[in-house]
């Protein structure tokens, strides 16, 4: 496999995730089988250009990290949290450090910053189809039809 076959995408600026703070996305991955599935991560930003991210899903359950409240740390912030069943996972490595999965790891995947975005890499993405704005052939001016009554 050459590099030219590793695909990799866009999913955010990197000023859309402030430091020490995470990112929930909803993204749809092609499968093997052709078929499109929901592929849900985190984007943690560790650092001024250094992110970490996770599939959403505890190992416990496969419930979303950010279930509940929305939020994806414990109270000091220096762990990441599932909101079911509050396990606490390494933000660096993503193992469970205590809780009901203690051990096991959320599911990493390829980050990689590239410009001003933050982008994934080696995972196919079903492609937002450009929907044209309605309006988009039309030029600044308005046209204005008087009709007599």
């Amino acid at each position: 496999m050459s590099a030219d076959d590793i695909d990799i995408y866009a999913i955010c600026e990197i000023e859309e995730i402030a430091p020490g703070t995470a990112k929930a996305f909803d993204l749809s991955r092609v499968m093997e089988d052709g078929e499109a599935r929901p592929f849900r991560i985190v984007v943690i930003r560790t650092a001024v250009r250094e992110f970490a991210g996770y599939v959403n899903a505890c190992p416990h359950q496969g419930t979303w990290l950010n279930i509940g409240g929305g939020q994806f740390f414990n109270a000091d912030r220096t762990r990441l949290r599932c909101g079911r069943h509050g396990s606490l996972f390494d933000i660096e490595s993503g193992v469970c450090v205590e809780g009901a999965c203690e051990g096991k790891h959320l599911e990493p995947i390829a980050l990689a910053v590239v410009g001003r975005d933050v982008c994934l890499c080696g995972v196919r993405l079903v492609e937002e189809e450009h929907r044209p704005f309605p309006y988009d052939d039309f030029d600044d001016t308005m046209e204005i039809m008087i009709s007599p009554d």
